[in-house]
């Protein structure tokens, strides 16, 4: 016996250590979550990673018994938060709500970014995708994005365009537009959407493009003026509206999005666990009705679909922010 177990092949022995490897991420999935997972927003609080943040802190407490907590870190354009989970312990208590900014767009705006987008995290899930709204300001005298742009150009520097921070969606959309309707705006950029848009509406500012479940309410209330969406297709959340592409910028188009992501080297039965509950609170009918009624929606996807999505958008807005010479640095 002695001899026979001194032969054994290498393949076995790997077999053998694969299999106790498998064995603990199972036990370490089983004992999971044995205390509170803290979510970081590094964004204020009310935005949409904020909201849903929320909304998957509480199904977490539902699902496991564990509190979810959030805890928003916002700055720098998202990259305050996103570098606290980039260095937090792999061990799936520490999570963050990464954004079009934070995960595809800063690490091509910033000449030095705290963290690498994709080496430093483990992708868990998607959580939406959000329609942008391009609103102004009531005393903005123009109904429409052609109207607008005539206006940029007889007022040049003039306007100003608020948005959530560096590298947001909205001071992508912002720099995007100016660069293709040849406008000079001033950017004003703000720590979150909710203070963005507080300041638009006492008119310190003109105008935003705004992820649209934070600014429909403030429209439909007549506080603020839609004039298009920022996406490739209209909205069934606001259908009489255009998009800025058909209304006077034809390939234009800017689509925000939230997802969760863990520190590099969190076990992956961690990962799926939680990969697997948030496809589930999202999957609901009720947050469905939520995601439709707000303008944004969620795609299903395995931790290996978001990560290759992430690879995707990065090339996508490397490739714009060059051509449009946008730069924060």
């Amino acid at each position: 016996m002695r001899e026979s177990a001194s032969h054994c092949s290498p393949i076995t022995g790997y077999l053998f250590v694969a299999a106790l490897l498998l064995a603990a991420g199972t036990c370490a999935a089983q004992g999971y979550p044995g205390k509170p997972i803290r979510i970081i927003v590094p964004f204020p609080a009310g935005g949409i990673a904020d909201l849903f943040g929320r909304v998957i802190g509480q199904k977490f407490s539902e699902a496991w018994g564990q509190p979810g907590v959030v805890d928003n870190r916002p700055g720098a354009g998202g990259n305050i938060g996103a570098e606290l989970v980039a260095k937090a312990p792999p061990d799936g208590y520490t999570l963050v709500t990464g954004s079009i900014g934070t995960h595809a767009v800063n690490v091509s705006l910033f000449s030095k970014l705290p963290y690498d987008p994709v080496r430093d995290f483990a992708p868990v899930s998607l959580i939406m995708e959000a329609e942008g709204l391009l609103v102004v300001h009531p005393s903005v005298p123009a109904k429409s994005v052609k109207e607008l742009i005539a206006l940029a150009r007889a007022r040049p520097g003039q306007l100003s365009y608020a948005s959530a921070g560096h590298g947001t969606a909205s001071h992508l959309s912002g720099e995007l537009f100016k660069s293709m309707a040849k406008v000079d705006m001033v950017h004003v950029p703000y720590k979150g959407n909710v203070p963005a848009i507080t300041d638009l509406l006492t008119g310190q500012t003109s105008l935003l493009f705004a992820t649209m479940p934070t600014v429909l309410p403030q429209v439909h209330a007549g506080r603020l003026k839609a004039l298009a969406v920022t996406s490739s297709s209209r909205s069934p959340a606001a259908p009489e509206l255009p998009t800025i592409a058909e209304a006077a910028l034809p390939g234009y188009s800017v689509t925000n999005w939230i997802g969760i992501f863990a520190p590099a080297g969190t076990p992956r039965d961690v990962v799926l666990k939680l990969n697997g509950e948030i496809v589930r609170t999202m999957q609901a009918p009720d947050i469905q009705k939520r995601l439709v009624n707000e303008g944004a929606k969620f795609t299903p996807m395995t931790p290996e679909q978001f990560g290759a999505f992430v690879k995707a958008e990065i090339a996508k807005w490397a490739k714009v922010v060059k051509e449009a010479g946008i730069r924060v640095d």
